[in-house]
């Protein structure tokens, strides 16, 4: 325990409330309920996740309803498991199935089990184009590697970070820096911890310090509570006033417990009627069924197709499938976020499509499709070398262009501002605070200004031997390598294509962090990563989106599994259990995705396939959509040819510049009335990325969501704070579990066996509104579509 003058607390009253600051070390943490519990909620969630990837609205099922459900599981083996202890032959080593309580730790273990098990390997989308779009084969033990090499390598120096945390927190340890240059070479997650090892993970995690710190941590803490949101979701679950004190049921109110109950029976009973007995209820567009033959009318309220005016969905799939729970973003995020879809989706690009801009009516006004010049969909086959698998750039001058939608365009060019965006973002207004953490992070040599966690992190538990790190290194090192350089090459990516994916996401990982600790959000390094090597290795498809993936993962994954440790920190987890829980769950979850993509692309017909699939079939593989055509974009034929002096679209490389810019304005106005606290709330990367998420989601999941999100985050919230507070986060998890576990137990029991409901309007998985799709270009020829 603390001894007194030790003791002390966070500044900010969000984390007082809900991070304890004393420690038991014997409490149990890797028990055998631990294992079992903690797996199989890896099991399921990667499970179902993947399950729902390929389909029309894919859900996805976050680590909070494994937190609630795991909890009466837990006291049920505490109370009926048998406590005798197991000794393993010839070792010292022994267990009890029962080892007493079910404990606090134990549960925050299950919980990163079940993380690992909500955040999907990037990788699958490769294997889906391949088999599902591209039409070719990949060897099974190559997608597989790759799946888990992208991880896994994206663990190795987040769980390094962990074991060190009090070293790293607050002076500058050698060791585990060049760790981290090591890293790099195998493209993991935290590859930057030259800025995380220090001040740039404290910066991003914000350890709440005491002391002469809190003059630096505090002014940005209090300014921005909702970069708390996240991490704090799970805190205030795993709290023991949370769940683990015995709670006390308001008189004629329910229980968290009772109210997550009765609301994931609800979602789970009524989501049979929008994904079995009345599809059409995702997406509810009124304007096209007043005019059934008006192309622009169609254009207008189409939910799926066009911009949506008018349309809803009853469906809480189409709320939560694209964007994530509005429930729990922040309503500042939502604004800033509403901001831009209302710009991007009502003001740019109507003006650009009706003036015909790019050929625009040439093509659909929301698609992420690519045409010929003609307006067809583009003929890929015919400039692909079957053999080499890359462009036969002779047979490319002789046939056409790519061409885009106007909206597909504005897409990349949003996202080259968005990053752009980010950097300046992130140094004008938080650039001079993190130079001053890393500074006394580099120049400090005792515990002086070590917070009450650090502490006692450092007191009581020992750091993770640095020769498991070693090993793991070599391991990870020698995959990657045998993976993208094995197997005939069949991925096409040299090795040098892994070191540059890792120096990209060395660039970024800071100000991409603090917009994620900040907003609940932060934008990818996808685009930016195609447009590199599109320029470097132009012509391999593969190639491109397996660097994309390296440089993707290795950024965001760090950021997750970071958060994690955050989360193992404050609530005092052994460092050598957080690493292994880490290090087993990456593992399982990433085999488990893997192995439900290669059952699911081998044995439904035609997934994917809109044009051979029927019309109320789910396997419509959205995401993968967009991935397939953007390693069109970036990995055929390379961005020289699309946004560089050969190809089409070289204005949108001027976003880079508006990106770069838009920030200052909001900067200068908060320095110029400091006193308008509401001017700071202004995200411009938030606002340039609003319609980031389209053409994958459509406009009647932004409709939806904003609707719910500010419902709740903004009235409700401020009209019925105690029962926000109460219930929030548990409804956004019951809503969730309830539509994810009847989408899956639908297809087993009824859409596996082509049983399908009756045939009636309701049950097209559609909004009705055929026409929206149409060019309107003179003369073009679409199926289905009336010729101008």
């Amino acid at each position: 325990m603390l001894i007194a003058d030790e003791v002390n607390d966070s500044p900010i009253e969000q984390v007082r409330l809900t991070v304890p600051i004393t420690d038991d070390p014997t409490i149990p943490c890797l028990t055998f309920r631990t294992w079992a519990l903690g797996l199989s909620s890896c099991v399921l969630l990667s499970f179902v996740n993947q399950f729902f990837v390929y389909r029309t609205n894919p859900i996805g099922i976050s680590s909070v309803c494994a937190q609630i459900v795991t909890l009466p599981l837990g006291k049920l083996m505490a109370a009926t498991l048998p406590k005798k202890v197991f000794h393993v032959p010839m070792t010292n080593w022994s267990f009890s199935l029962n080892p007493g309580p079910f404990t606090l730790k134990e549960h925050v273990l299950i919980t990163i089990f079940a993380n690992a098990g909500a955040a999907g390997p990037y990788a699958v989308n490769i294997i889906t184009i391949v088999k599902a779009f591209y039409g070719r084969g990949i060897n099974a033990m190559a997608a597989m590697l790759l799946a888990q090499t992208t991880q896994v390598s994206s663990f190795f120096v987040s769980a390094s970070n962990a074991g060190h945390q009090w070293q790293c927190a607050y002076k500058f340890d050698r060791k585990i820096f060049s760790c981290s240059v090591m890293a790099g070479l195998v493209c993991s997650g935290s590859t930057l911890l030259i800025l995380l090892t220090c001040g740039g993970r404290e910066f991003l995690f914000k350890c709440h310090s005491s002391g002469k710190q809190h003059q630096h941590l505090s002014s940005i803490d209090i300014r921005n509570k909702a970069q708390l949101a996240k991490n704090l979701v799970s805190l205030m679950k795993l709290r023991c006033r949370a769940l683990h004190e015995d709670e006390k049921r308001p008189k004629g109110g329910l229980s968290r417990m009772q109210f997550f109950l009765i609301v994931f029976i609800s979602s789970f009973a009524y989501y049979i009627i929008p994904n079995y007995f009345f599809p059409s209820l995702s997406a509810l567009s009124f304007v096209c069924w007043i005019w059934k033959d008006s192309v622009t009318a169609q254009q207008i309220g189409s939910g799926l197709k066009g911009l949506g005016i008018g349309s809803f969905g009853l469906d809480w799939a189409t709320v939560a499938a694209f964007l994530g729970s509005p429930l729990a973003t922040p309503a500042f995020s939502i604004f800033n976020t509403l901001v831009g879809f209302i710009i991007t989706v009502y003001v740019l690009l109507p003006i650009t499509y009706w003036t015909n801009a790019y050929n625009a009516k040439r093509f659909p006004l929301i698609t992420a499709d690519v045409f010929d010049s003609d307006g067809k969909h583009y003929n890929i086959s015919r400039i692909l070398d079957p053999k080499t698998f890359s462009i036969n750039y002779d047979e490319y001058d002789n046939y056409s262009k790519i061409n885009l939608s106007v909206f597909f365009t504005y897409t990349y060019g949003l996202s080259f501002a968005t990053l752009m965006a980010s950097l300046t973002h992130a140094f004008l207004f938080y650039g001079k605070n993190t130079w001053e953490m890393w500074r006394k992070a580099e120049k400090s040599t005792s515990n002086k200004f070590a917070d009450v966690h650090t502490r006692i992190m450092k007191k009581n538990y020992r750091p993770v031997p640095q020769w498991w790190f070693g090993i793991l290194l070599l391991i990870v090192l020698g995959l990657s390598m045998f993976t993208c350089e094995g197997f005939h090459k069949q991925l096409q990516l040299p090795f040098w294509g892994i070191l540059l994916a890792c120096a990209m996401a060395m660039i970024f990982m800071l100000p991409v962090g603090v917009l994620l600790a900040t907003t609940n959000q932060g934008p990818g390094l996808n685009v930016i990563t195609e447009l590199v090597i599109g320029y470097l290795y132009p012509g391999k498809p593969l190639a491109n989106v397996t660097f994309k993936t390296y440089g993707y993962i290795s950024m965001s994954q760090a950021l997750t599994f970071l958060t994690d440790f955050k989360l193992g920190h404050y609530m005092k987890i052994p460092p050598k259990s957080m690493f292994l829980v880490q290090l087993v769950g990456t593992v399982v979850s990433s085999s488990i995705y893997f192995g439900t993509a290669w059952w699911l692309l081998t044995s439904i017909k035609d997934i994917c396939n809109i044009d051979l699939l029927p019309d109320d079939s789910p396997w419509t593989c959205p995401g993968d959509d967009v991935f397939y055509n953007a390693s069109i974009i970036w990995g055929v034929v390379g961005p020289r040819r699309m946004f560089g002096p050969l190809g089409l679209y070289s204005k949108m490389n001027w976003f880079f510049v508006i990106g770069l810019l838009a920030p200052v304005p909001v900067w200068l106005l908060t320095r110029a009335f400091p006193e308008k606290k509401w001017i700071r709330l202004i995200n411009m990367p938030i606002v340039l990325s609003g319609a980031g998420s389209m053409p994958v989601a459509k406009t009647v999941h932004y409709i939806s969501w904003f609707t719910v999100g500010i419902a709740f985050n903004f009235f409700v919230y401020r009209r019925y704070k105690a029962w926000w507070a109460r219930h929030n986060y548990v409804l956004s998890a019951a809503l969730d579990a309830g539509v994810a576990f009847m989408g899956v137990a639908t297809y087993f029991a009824l859409q596996n066996y082509n049983i399908y409901g009756m045939e009636w309007w309701g049950a097209e998985a559609s909004d009705h509104c055929p026409l929206a799709k149409c060019p309107t270009a003179p003369g073009v020829v679409a199926k289905g579509c009336p010729v101008f």
